[in-house]
């Protein structure tokens, strides 16, 4: 019974897995989300507009390009290390 139960939540795969590395793209996303945050609270606090949607479209794409690239090369890295 216990091994059916095991076999079907995968506890038995998940204690013979090596701890995971840190992975720089979450920090780095959630500081991105940090700032696109920021700059829409400034915006609704002012009067003012902080960034036009203009800019602030093409930032929003870019950051998370870079994100991704980050995340696929630390993730090559990561699988070149093993």
């Amino acid at each position: 019974m216990a091994e059916r139960r095991e076999a079907e939540t995968g506890t038995a795969a998940a204690n013979t897995e090596r701890p995971r590395g840190f992975d720089p793209a979450g920090p780095v996303t959630g500081l991105f989300f940090l700032v696109l945050a920021g700059l829409f609270l400034a915006e609704g606090l002012t009067d003012e507009r902080v960034l036009a949607p203009a800019v602030l479209a093409p930032v929003v794409l870019i950051g998370l390009g870079l994100v991704g690239i980050v995340r696929v090369l630390t993730r090559a890295r990561r699988r070149h290390l093993r």
